[in-house]
């Protein structure tokens, strides 16, 4: 089973996740982790990073992107230059990579964009860690070719920015659009079990059927 590390990072307060296989970890087996949606900015929240996987013992073995908004694409360079990883993610969200530079100079944020191989996630299709299994979910609305990462066999699903504790995404941004977001969280989140803990891009740790009473955009009945 997996375990969730969590780092913020970025003025746009991002969250950053780490996941790996923990009784592997206790074992020294399989001592493999993947990076998703590395957000660091700054040359300390970079060091912050490498350091927390270093301590670990872990070796990155993906680099994946739910999608390719400048705070979650910031560290992308800096993961493919320290560990190799070429960067995954979905075709529809290439045009979005290559435009986050210039959204970063329109936010004040210039950064180094990735400009390393890409390797395209296909809705539907399951990646390793170990032996551990992500099933690729296609979660768009709040950006054209968003997909989310669940994790059965651990409870939790890594949503990006389409479900929030409280919150959706923005849908105001190029390629959002409101009715297919709601769909996506509709279809691909609130099917699963409402005990599913939805790690999300910003803010706290929530749950499918927290989101499914409570959220005032999106809660059924």
């Amino acid at each position: 089973m997996l375990a969730v590390k969590t780092f913020t990072f970025s003025p746009v307060q991002e969250n950053t996740y780490v996941l790996y296989n923990e009784p592997a970890y206790r074992t020294g087996r399989q001592k493999q982790c993947c990076i998703i949606d590395p957000g660091c900015y700054f040359p300390e929240e970079r060091d912050e990073l490498k350091t927390a996987i270093e301590k670990t013992g872990l070796t990155p073995v993906l680099l994946l992107n739910t999608h390719c908004h400048l705070d979650h694409v910031f560290g992308n360079k800096f993961v493919h230059d320290t560990w190799g990883l070429p960067l995954h993610l979905h075709e529809k969200e290439k045009p979005v990579l290559d435009f986050a530079p210039q959204s970063g100079l329109m936010y004040q944020l210039p950064f180094d964009n990735y400009n390393g191989p890409l390797v395209y996630l296909k809705e539907g299709n399951i990646i390793k860690i170990g032996e551990e299994e992500l099933e690729i979910r296609f979660t768009p609305g709040h950006s054209p070719g968003s997909v989310s990462f669940y994790h059965a066999a651990g409870g939790f699903i890594i949503g990006g920015d389409v479900l929030f504790s409280g919150s959706i995404g923005r849908t105001d941004l190029p390629g959002g659009n409101m009715d297919i977001l709601i769909n996506s969280i509709q279809t691909q989140f609130f099917t699963l079990p409402d005990e599913t803990k939805v790690y999300s891009g910003h803010g706290l740790v929530t749950t499918v059927g927290l989101e499914k009473m409570n959220n005032p955009f999106v809660k059924l009945g």
